[in-house]
């Protein structure tokens, strides 16, 4: 399994719309094969920071099944208006957890 981290700035004012954007979008992304769940977290520290946690089965659901699918399109129209400069993404592996007490 790997996650995607999407790393946005978003336009000023506009933070609850991209936030119901996504919850929107993530309809489209959900359908696709090796999807296994998502999370999006908001800076406390700058309100206009929100950070888009997929995780996946592999890379590739990503990058094939899901970037180069019809569904890409539309959740980049539901989403990108918000945005105030391109997002950071990237993917990683987990390599150490600890569960809480």
């Amino acid at each position: 399994m790997i996650t995607e981290i999407a790393d946005f700035a978003v336009l000023p004012d506009k933070q609850e719309q991209f936030a119901d954007a996504v919850r929107e979008g993530l309809a489209l992304v959900g359908d696709t094969p090796g999807f296994r769940g998502a999370r999006l977290t908001r800076s406390v520290e700058t309100p206009t920071r929100f950070v888009l946690l997929i995780e996946w089965d592999t890379v590739e659901a990503h990058t094939v099944g899901f970037r180069e699918s019809e569904a890409f399109p539309k959740w980049r129209a539901i989403v990108g208006p918000f945005f105030d400069g391109p997002p950071t993404v990237e993917h990683v592996t987990e390599l150490v957890a600890h569960p809480a007490s």
